[in-house]
């Protein structure tokens, strides 16, 4: 689907230059002469390399449309997961590097959205939080009067995050995946 430059947000999948990339900074740029133009910056989806492109206002690019599908996360064996489509009930295994640091915070039975392109598998998506159990918590500084003092802790997944002081071992907590901060006790 065709759009104009003006139209770019970010987030956006374009295919420029024969490849798929997202958009993931954006500068509109109205010089003293001349006409505007849109500074971008873009990330390869394979690879994840950068590219930095100008693109004039009235340039039109291709916008990706991605398939997306409910899926159920099932198991795990190694470095495959195993989903199932919840409309078809069809299975299929998506290797550790497609779904990057996110599958640190998979949990069985998960209902997950796997994107895909002509056939090919490009993202799984995970919901926006997850509850958490905190295994190991630093101990508080006490002479610290800062409002915003967090501490380190580690959650059952081996991932560090940062939490306020009240926050114990064996705390369930809310954590926003998309990058793993605390948002809350859990209820």
């Amino acid at each position: 689907m065709k759009i104009g430059a003006n139209e770019l947000k970010i987030g956006m999948l374009i295919e420029h230059r024969g490849k798929l990339w997202t958009v993931t900074k954006l500068q509109h740029v109205k010089p003293g002469k001349g006409g505007a133009f849109l500074q971008v910056e873009l990330s390869e989806l394979k690879h994840g390399t950068k590219l930095n492109e100008r693109f004039r206002s009235e340039e039109s690019l291709e916008k990706i449309r991605l398939d997306e599908d409910e899926c159920q996360q099932l198991f795990r064996d190694g470095d495959l997961f195993t989903f199932m489509n919840t409309t078809t009930f069809d299975q299929i295994q998506i290797d550790r590097k497609i779904i990057g640091d996110a599958a640190d915070f998979l949990q069985d039975n998960m209902v997950v959205k796997v994107c895909s392109y002509d056939g090919e598998i490009i993202s799984v998506i995970l919901p926006d939080t997850v509850v958490m159990e905190v295994i190991e918590a630093d101990a508080v500084v006490r002479a610290q009067t800062a409002a915003s003092s967090y501490k380190s802790a580690i959650l059952e997944n081996g991932v560090r995050i940062m939490v306020p002081p009240h926050i114990e071992a064996g705390t369930k907590i809310v954590v926003n995946t998309a990058d793993v901060t605390y948002i809350e006790r859990a209820k």
